[in-house]
């Protein structure tokens, strides 16, 4: 009791839900979900995508925020709270922002480039063929920025959860909804005539939000299905072990329900400005095969060169866009690093700064052998999915196609079949206030999550080839 006592929180609602929003607005929003709703029909997308995280997505976050508060542990020690044949599910929890963390600095690093790159008027040299592949293959610029952004997520987590995480979200995350809603609303005003054909902003918005279901097939949209179903992990930042961690920061006497609801709107709002602002621009400066992009080709070789398109002001909205990314990151990559450094001081007994320190030294061992899996260690191999990687996108199918489905499903047979859905209930209705979802997250907890994640996991393995 006296370890829940001394256990540091959140002072309010409001600076959970900005902080659990800010760990759910990252990369994966920005440069994944547009992609994925280009790719898979617009709106459809998007209809799914919205079905899904008022189900699945909501099951899953209320899971694990309930979890946390309940045990007031990270996921590390959590799980094995709840049930000690269990415990082995807490350290898969904390296994996936251990291997996620090296890399997503190695990305913040990317990111700080090019936000540098546009705020010295560089945007032009950004824009330019091979500057992106030509900036990952040197030697020391890439390992030297991963630190600088490491070293700021560790200077955060350092601080801790009220003067650290929830002071920098009350000031960051505004911000980043301020520069989300102004590029979405700007993406919307463009227009570009090409070889005689004109394309606006307002047709690649069509294009993203209208469902395009000719010829749709039950194969394609068990696609479509499984591809909203993936993202929901990134947007929501369930089955790594940060929900728990910061569930666990959550005072007693906070609303669950409505705190659940806010992060479930901010979070889908932000997911949907992100295509707002990148597939109109994309659309109109490079037409529907530019859109096809995704990843690290859509932010840092696509985006560049519509920016570079747009004359004058493309340096500007540039540097605009790469500060929001960069707040993104920033507030993402500060959640990866809580999860784990919470479980180390929970299991180890370790102080904040010994446990910032331990972790933030793995890390940067693991992003400096990222950052020369590009030129020294640089190899290829097939992953089952048939995609080809190297180094950073081995540790992201290890985190996110297999050991995120599996701690999902666990997390969804211990609550669902072993603690049994009341447990979860009486968490969330601790104080009072009626679970509206009650009967739909039991359905999903015991029933269909489960099925539907053992079906994602064995698409991620390439057993399952039929959808």
């Amino acid at each position: 009791m006296k370890k829940e006592k001394n256990r540091n929180s959140f002072s309010g609602s409001i600076g959970f839900v900005l902080a659990a929003a800010g760990s759910a607005v990252g990369l994966g929003n920005i440069w994944r979900f547009p992609y994925l709703a280009a790719k898979d029909g617009g709106g459809l997308f998007l209809l799914v995508y919205l079905i899904l995280a008022l189900t699945f997505g909501f099951t899953l976050l209320t899971t694990e925020v309930a979890i946390g508060r309940k045990t007031k542990q990270s996921p590390l020690t959590a799980y094995k709270q709840l049930s000690r044949k269990w415990g082995f599910l807490g350290v898969l929890a904390c296994l996936v922002p251990v291997i996620i963390l090296p890399y997503y600095c190695v990305i913040g690093g990317w990111v700080v480039k090019y936000f540098i790159a546009y705020l010295t008027g560089e945007g032009s040299r950004a824009a330019a063929d091979g500057y992106f592949t030509g900036y990952i293959t040197s030697q020391w610029q890439p390992l030297i920025l991963m630190a600088v952004f490491l070293i700021a997520v560790a200077v955060i987590i350092y601080k801790g959860v009220n003067k650290g995480i929830e002071k920098s979200s009350r000031i960051i995350m505004p911000l980043l909804l301020l520069l989300v809603i102004g590029i979405a609303v700007f993406a919307l005003t463009i227009k570009h005539t090409d070889g005689g054909t004109t394309r606006t902003g307002l047709e690649g918005f069509a294009v993203y939000v209208i469902p395009d279901i000719k010829g749709l097939t039950v194969k394609q949209f068990f696609t479509v299905l499984l591809d909203a179903m993936g993202q929901l992990f990134f947007s929501l930042s369930v089955a790594m072990g940060i929900m728990i961690a910061y569930g666990s920061y959550v005072r007693d006497d906070a609303n669950l329900v409505k705190s659940i609801n806010q992060i479930e709107i901010f979070d889908t709002a932000v997911a949907f400005l992100a295509g707002v602002m990148i597939i109109p621009g994309v659309y109109t400066f490079m037409g529907r095969e530019g859109m096809g992009a995704q990843g690290p080709g859509l932010m840092f070789v696509s985006l560049p060169k519509v920016f570079d398109a747009m004359g004058r002001v493309g340096n500007l909205i540039g540097c605009l866009f790469f500060a929001m990314v960069l707040f993104a990151a920033l507030t993402s990559a500060v959640s990866v690093m809580e999860a784990v450094v919470s479980s180390f001081m929970d299991h180890f007994h370790m102080s904040r700064t010994k446990a910032t320190i331990l972790e933030g030294l793995i890390a940067l061992a693991g992003g400096i052998v990222v950052c020369l899996g590009y030129n020294v260690w640089y190899f290829e191999v097939s992953l089952p999915t048939g995609a080809t990687a190297q180094i950073l996108d081995i540790l992201d199918y290890i985190s996110n196609n297999c050991l995120m489905p599996i701690v999902a499903i666990g997390t969804c047979i211990l609550a669902g079949w072993i603690l049994k859905p009341k447990t979860i209930i009486d968490e969330v209705e601790k104080n009072g206030e009626k679970f509206n979802r009650e009967k739909l997250y039991v359905v999903m907890i015991k029933y269909i999550a489960p099925v539907l994640l053992v079906v994602l996991l064995l698409k991620s393995l390439g057993v399952l080839t039929v959808i």
